[in-house]
């Protein structure tokens, strides 16, 4: 009886690889979407408080417009990665459409790494920004909240989204297929055809 193959270090280093950066990529979507997911039920728990506030006692939330632009920044910036992972940002694929097979994938392997640099050199910034805010002590004006706090989302979520496009890289490297992210392949949903026009 044939005994089994065993399977190439490389092909089990790469699994390896792979199962290590799907558990990177499970614990960045978890942060995010715990910070999404507070943030959103937050600002609708504030708008809610509210509304009733004012018409049922002629009085809102304190601070509400302060709150909501803070949970407004927090989504905006822990989106980010979101977007990526979900192969939902914003993309310039008219000349990648052109393309198939490998200069394909070699174009979204560049077009990742390099937006993956992007994203950590404004986190970069974004974190100078932070500290400085911080070193100068600057509060919101009606609830006197610092403001490094929430600002903090932005370099955070220019990290996460930088993790994103690194894995994206590292997924077409040891892939066959074409990936959009680490886990969304290149693939286009058909486009339903009801007779009608």
């Amino acid at each position: 009886m044939p005994q089994p193959a065993e399977p190439s270090a490389s092909h089990t280093s790469g699994s390896l690889l792979l199962r290590l950066l799907g558990a990177v990529d499970r614990v960045t979507e978890w942060v995010e979407k715990i910070i999404l997911g507070s943030s959103v039920l937050f600002l609708a728990g504030l708008l809610i408080v509210h509304v009733l506030g004012r018409q049922l006692f002629g009085n809102g939330v304190t601070g509400q417009v302060e709150l909501t632009q803070i949970s407004l920044v927090i989504m905006t910036f822990s989106g980010l990665g979101f977007a990526v992972r979900r192969a939902r940002h914003i993309s310039m694929s008219a000349f990648s459409d052109q393309l198939s097979g490998t200069p394909r994938k070699a174009l979204i392997i560049f077009i990742a790494l390099g937006t993956a640099a992007l994203m950590f050199y404004l986190a970069w910034h974004a974190g100078d920004y932070v500290l400085s805010i911080h070193d100068r002590g600057r509060t919101s004006s009606a609830l006197q909240i610092p403001l490094w706090i929430p600002y903090l989302a932005a370099p955070v979520g220019f990290v996460l989204a930088g993790i994103q496009f690194v894995l994206t890289a590292v997924r077409n490297l040891t892939s066959r297929e074409t990936y959009r992210s680490f886990s969304e392949k290149d693939e286009y949903d058909a486009i339903p055809d009801d007779g009608a026009l």
